[in-house]
């Protein structure tokens, strides 16, 4: 099996952008901009149409470890397959963000985990095993009824249970059992104003802020369970805990969620996302303005990339 399109001698990078809810425009920006420094782009490589053989991934035609770089920013066509394509990809070529750190941020356990081994406070947790009910049933005696369960992989508020006592367990556990899942992930519930900060990170750079708001009745901010978009002007705390947090995943590219504790008074990573999205045209119309300028930051991002990793191929076939 081999490549049968040849991409040429410029600096190229591979890139697979979500199309939805103004990703087309998005794309075609960075494009632009990219073609300005001199940086080739080739779209449309979704890893989960590749296929590996004789030590070559090929893609749509393309050898992808040819490419000097490689973006992936669609958070709603993950598939297994496309992840462990994306993992052996970033062991030959540079992939934004990298495997391991966005790998990483997918599981909410070893994220938080991570930041609270490098000081930083997430909300507090436990991860046991499906079977120890007795640890289940103190957790929530311990929490005193405040206990959020949380599939480790889930976005959007997908699969989030509050456990206030016994009696939500017994709906829990069967449900539990015939996902098959054996790791219960919780998390205890922090009394906030049942509003959150998204914080969006390049290259340890702050990019912009904006806000969501639960729905009426709800505890949820994601805007896929119905929250509502805030315009936020964030503070210097507020965008130092972004970058710490985004500094300790190793995410190239972050969205830093982070919610207001009133009983301590102080700023809680709740997450850190690897494909935190632009804001629509919608969200563009009431004041969210920042598209532009992580467009510039990815940019430059990539073109730092490219320029090392184009001038490490050149020298290679000269030496060669």
């Amino acid at each position: 099996m081999s490549s049968n399109v040849n991409i040429g001698s410029e600096p190229t990078v591979g890139m697979w952008l979500y199309k939805n809810c103004g990703g087309v425009e998005i794309q075609q920006k960075l494009i632009d901009m990219l073609a300005k420094k001199g940086i080739k782009t080739i779209t449309d490589l979704n890893l989960g149409n590749s296929c590996a053989s004789g030590g070559e991934i090929i893609c749509n035609g393309i050898n992808m470890e040819s490419l000097d770089a490689f973006f992936s920013y669609n958070a709603g066509e993950q598939s297994a397959f496309q992840l462990y394509m994306y993992q052996l990809l970033n062991q030959t070529t540079s992939t934004l963000n990298n495997y391991d750190a966005f790998a990483l941020t997918e599981d909410k356990f070893l994220t938080a985990h991570a930041l609270n081994h490098a000081g930083i406070r997430t909300a507090e947790y436990r991860m046991i095993h499906r079977d120890d009910i007795s640890l289940l049933k103190k957790t929530v005696s311990d929490w005193q009824g405040q206990v959020v369960y949380k599939p480790t992989d889930g976005w959007g508020g997908n699969g989030l249970v509050k456990i206030e006592d016994e009696r939500a367990l017994d709906v829990l556990i069967p449900f539990l059992n015939r996902m098959g899942l054996e790791n219960l992930y919780l998390e205890k519930y922090i009394n906030y104003d049942k509003t959150d900060w998204r914080v969006d990170i390049v290259n340890g750079e702050f990019v912009g802020c904006y806000g969501r708001s639960a729905p009426e009745g709800d505890w949820r901010t994601n805007i896929t369970s119905g929250g509502s978009i805030l315009l936020r002007e964030p503070n210097d705390d507020v965008i130092e805990l972004a970058i710490k947090a985004a500094n300790v995943t190793g995410l190239e590219i972050a969205g830093v969620d982070l919610l207001y504790d009133l009983d301590a008074q102080e700023y809680v990573v709740l997450e850190v996302n690897g494909i935190p999205a632009f804001a629509t045209p919608e969200q563009e119309k009431i004041g969210l303005n920042f598209n532009q300028l992580k467009i510039n930051k990815i940019a430059d991002l990539i073109e730092s990339i490219v320029e090392g990793e184009h001038s490490e191929k050149s020298y290679t076939k000269i030496v060669a």
